[in-house]
């Protein structure tokens, strides 16, 4: 009996001193450089921004981020290794909208985007901006859905699953039409073969698309955010153009994996919402498209199981079909 009651006694402390452990372990942290998964190709849209404010969280927190590229099948090579890593908050995903978008691209994937991973911050949103060869001759979204309805054509993605192949699914949904899927490895070898006139259009990442509109090398024809971007202020939204439920919400954000103590994902939250609002990064973010999205990390959870539901429905209603 007396070692039953010790044993008790024992246990009892033991969950006390986890308790209190938490919130000591996350003012200590981190005592060693942190590991960062960006699933995406270096260059693409989440890696130059992921880059941004991960500079700027070493220097806060004091330790290196060392940043690995993991990218392929829509992302979720990389966020599987976040997935099985120890939730000690060493290893970090610095993802984007695409993580929402898994479950229904990748059934099969190790992991569930919403069970699997805890939200940190969102470092906010970056429309996705619709394309087109100049030399294709159709200058608005109408023209060009009208042409799709009459002829087949084909979009570019930066690969499937990607948000580059999800805004394009939401358009053509919305639009009610049918086009040919051509993925890329990234977003740069998409931006290419578009420009080349070989794939019809492609939706990208304002930052990845502004050289190729600058140049001339591409038009704009609208912008997947439900407001009009400051990067492009007289290009309309997809929804102004006429495509209801055609926005999409290209966020970038961290991630840790679901187990990491609470006491750590809110050091880590305010930790990059500090970083945000340095004058210097803002500047810099600003330069890539990036707009604010201030969530908590309970509202960043929300976000991902609404989204995780709405692109199964997607799914369904578009028929579509991944291998």
């Amino acid at each position: 009996m007396n070692t039953r009651r010790s044993l008790v006694r024992m246990s009892a402390a033991l969950l006390a001193a986890g308790a209190l452990s938490s919130p000591v372990l996350a003012q200590q942290f981190p005592a060693k450089p942190i590991r960062t998964i960006i699933p995406f190709t270096p260059g693409s849209t989440t890696d130059v921004i992921g880059r941004i404010v991960a500079e700027g969280l070493s220097a806060s927190l004091g330790q290196p981020i060392i940043i690995e590229n993991r990218s392929g099948a829509g992302g979720t090579v990389g966020s599987a290794v976040v997935a099985r890593a120890d939730a000690d908050g060493y290893t970090w995903l610095m993802n984007a909208a695409a993580h929402s978008a898994s479950l229904a691209a990748f059934p099969n994937a190790p992991y569930h985007p919403g069970n699997d991973f805890a939200g940190v911050a969102v470092f906010g949103v970056v429309p996705n901006v619709l394309v087109i060869s100049p030399d294709k001759g159709l200058k608005t979204v109408k023209a060009l859905m009208d042409a799709a309805r009459k002829n087949e054509m084909t979009f570019a993605s930066a690969g499937i699953g990607s948000a580059t192949h999800w805004a394009a699914e939401r358009l053509l949904l919305s639009a009610g039409i049918k086009a040919t899927h051509i993925p890329f490895k990234g977003g740069p070898e998409a931006l290419a073969d578009v420009a080349a006139g070989r794939v019809d259009f492609l939706s990208i990442g304002t930052s990845s698309g502004l050289p190729f509109i600058k140049s001339g090398r591409l038009i704009p024809l609208a912008v997947s955010t439900r407001t009009r971007s400051s990067m492009f202020p007289d290009v309309p939204t997809t929804t102004e153009a006429g495509f209801a439920d055609s926005d999409y919400t290209f966020w970038n954000g961290l991630l840790l994996p679901v187990k990491t103590p609470r006491a750590l994902i809110d050091r880590l939250h305010a930790e990059a919402m500090a970083v945000l609002k340095q004058p210097s990064v803002m500047e810099r973010l600003a330069k890539v498209g990036l707009e604010p999205m201030p969530l908590t990390p309970k509202e960043f959870d929300t976000l991902i199981a609404a989204e995780i539901k709405a692109n199964l429905a997607i799914v369904k209603a578009a028929g579509l079909k991944f291998n």
